[in-house]
């Protein structure tokens, strides 16, 4: 019994392991790698090899950016506008959710469409709105409200690095998704992205709804 760790730090420790692995899977379901595949393939299809992978690198940094600024600015942002922490996450929850409806009941109409030849893609459209767009935007917003809830500085600090780092490694596994975009998209096919886009877009409405829930719950307590 003695050389079991404080309570405090065991509660320390799982609340950076829940925000760190809790933002890495909504983070990785809402921009869903693998659906950019056909789209990075066709806006690179003129550039080399070390263009294309270099596109690929720029992009998911940009994202990063995007993302991490969020994550900070976000509260400001509300702060600004007058709109709770509340009625944010029920608004980012039904983005997402809609965004996983359409991907889990998407048409034709709603498959990527070729464009023109670009000379920068890395920034729009790959990164935005490709990786960072409203809905992981929205993600990153409704967790920094929940991060603002947190009772202490250290609980607040741990849940924005762990935050932090799972953003970075979900742009890592966009990033290594773009690098090899060729393979992959062989390997699994038409098909094979097809079923993969559609149960990510049934963990998005999961993702959603939770969202809706939580603030819900935190407008129901204010009130």
């Amino acid at each position: 019994m003695d050389n079991l760790p404080p309570l405090g730090e065991v509660l320390t420790y799982h609340s950076f392991i829940a925000f760190l692995f809790g933002s890495f899977i909504s983070l990785v379901t809402i921009t869903n790698p693998a659906s950019k595949v056909p789209m990075f393939i066709s806006l690179t299809d003129r550039l080399s090899p070390r263009a294309r992978r270099r596109t690929a690198s720029k992009a998911c940094w940009y994202a990063f950016v995007i993302l991490t600024i969020s994550l900070f600015a976000g509260g400001l942002i509300l702060q600004w506008f007058g709109i709770s922490y509340g009625a944010l996450r029920v608004a980012g929850g039904l983005v997402i959710a809609i965004i996983g409806y359409r991907m889990l009941f998407r048409t034709e109409s709603d498959r990527y469409t070729p464009h023109a030849h670009r000379i920068n893609v890395a920034f729009f459209p790959l990164a935005m709105p490709g990786i960072g767009g409203p809905g992981a935007i929205a993600v990153v917003i409704g967790l920094s409200t929940e991060i603002a809830e947190l009772k202490t500085a250290l609980h607040k600090t741990l849940a924005y690095s762990a935050t932090v780092l799972s953003i970075f490694v979900a742009c890592v596994v966009v990033w290594l998704t773009l690098h090899f975009a060729e393979r992959i998209s062989r390997a699994l096919g038409v098909e094979g992205t097809e079923v993969l886009t559609r149960l990510m877009g049934f963990l998005l409405i999961c993702i959603g709804v939770q969202f809706v829930a939580s603030g819900v719950h935190t407008l129901v307590i204010a009130a």
